[in-house]
């Protein structure tokens, strides 16, 4: 049975680790609304197409002054589409206190729920060998470290669910099922 979403806009924020399935997981979930509006934040990243500079385990000051414009502009993005009636899934790496900022932007907006993939590191190492472009293939973070890390330092909020069993549908209709428990207060 396809779980039904509720009536009505929303916005549905999802997070992960790279390769946690946000990507996917988003575009899936986004389809099952009317009307509704994805916004992917590799694609504000892929924005800046000169001078980027990326998040790194100790991120320069220009990796976290870029950062923080695409939180910002996808916190704009989200509140604009949600205003004008659309469901809007957002979906980005928010690890850490990030989060929490993030959500602190769309205080005023409701109903705002949080979804966490949360896989293990092997099951995400296992999607990353099978994506065009690894997230784990150069210097930097390791899935497991990054894992460690964004469990240990991510805010308990909304619907956290390990996905590393689950096809990406199956992910859907469990956070369609338990929508509930994602909504922030």
């Amino acid at each position: 049975m396809t779980a039904r979403p509720p009536a009505g806009p929303r916005v549905v924020v999802v997070t992960g680790i790279p390769g946690s399935g946000k990507s996917t997981v988003g575009a899936l979930l986004a389809r099952r609304f009317e009307p509704a509006v994805l916004i992917e934040g590799d694609v504000l990243r892929r924005m800046v197409v000169t001078g980027r500079a990326e998040m790194a385990p100790d991120p320069s000051p220009e990796a976290l002054r870029q950062y923080g414009l695409r939180l910002n502009h996808l916190a704009l993005l989200t509140r604009s589409y949600a205003a004008e009636g659309f469901t809007v899934v957002a979906e980005d790496n928010l690890l850490g206190e990030y989060l929490e900022r993030f959500t602190g932007l769309l205080a005023d907006v409701r109903p705002c729920h949080v979804v966490v993939l949360a896989p293990g590191p092997e099951a995400v190492l296992r999607r990353d060998a099978g994506r065009a472009h690894q997230a784990y293939d150069g210097p930097g973070w390791g899935a497991r470290e990054l894992d460690r890390v964004f469990r240990r330092d991510t805010a308990r909020i909304g619907l956290w669910l390990d996905t590393g069993g689950q096809e990406p549908e199956e992910t859907v209709r469990e956070i369609l099922e338990r929508l509930d428990e994602s909504a922030l207060p």
